[in-house]
């Protein structure tokens, strides 16, 4: 092999293992009453008119608004909180969950001690094998996308992440945030 060849080989090795370390975002669609049919101009974040809050943080809930709103305006819709043409409403489903893990402590389970004392490294028998408690918050960032013309949804788009930790909550919440405005500029383009 040549050393060009190699270097594509660990410049895509570490590419996978990037890939592979971070937490998925998954995104759904429910709720479609009415098709897209028209491109819109104007857009109101309810919540922000109402006082409204769709996360238990006060931070990440300012966090999400300031996000949604400055997607949009990048993509050219004009913020109208008198006539709008597309009403977005969000909120969240932050729900805290335990996962197990077993850690075994020997790597080469059948080399060594094996030999000696054959129920050592036995998961079945083995105290050793204690399971470890971690928790983490299923977060699911859920936004209506509503027709203000006809009042009826659009979409709602839902995307559901997981967060190990409060300090990493706030950017995993804008990550997906970021995922539901692409997917929803997505099938708007797709409809023009």
């Amino acid at each position: 092999m040549n050393r060009l060849h190699i270097n594509h080989i660990l410049i895509f090795l570490v590419f996978a293992l990037a890939l592979s370390s971070c937490t998925t975002i998954d995104i759904f669609e429910e709720n479609n009453e009415i098709p897209i049919k028209r491109p819109y101009k104007s857009f109101v974040i309810i919540n922000q008119e109402v006082g409204m809050r769709g996360f238990s943080s006060e931070l990440i809930d300012q966090q999400v608004q300031i996000h949604l709103q400055e997607a949009l305006e990048e993509q050219g819709l004009i913020y109208d909180k008198t006539e709008p043409e597309l009403v977005i409403r969000y909120t969240s489903n932050e729900d805290p969950r335990k996962r197990e893990t077993y850690q075994n402590n020997n790597p080469y389970p059948y080399w060594g001690y094996r030999v000696w004392d054959p129920w050592r490294y036995n998961p079945y028998f083995n105290n050793q094998n204690n399971p470890k408690t971690s928790t983490y918050e299923l977060v699911q960032v859920i936004v209506d996308f509503i027709d203000q013309k006809e009042d009826k949804l659009l979409m709602t788009l839902t995307g559901v992440t997981e967060v190990s930790s409060q300090k990493t909550k706030s950017k995993k919440v804008l990550k997906t945030t970021d995922k539901i405005i692409d997917y929803f500029l997505y099938e708007v383009k797709d409809t023009q």
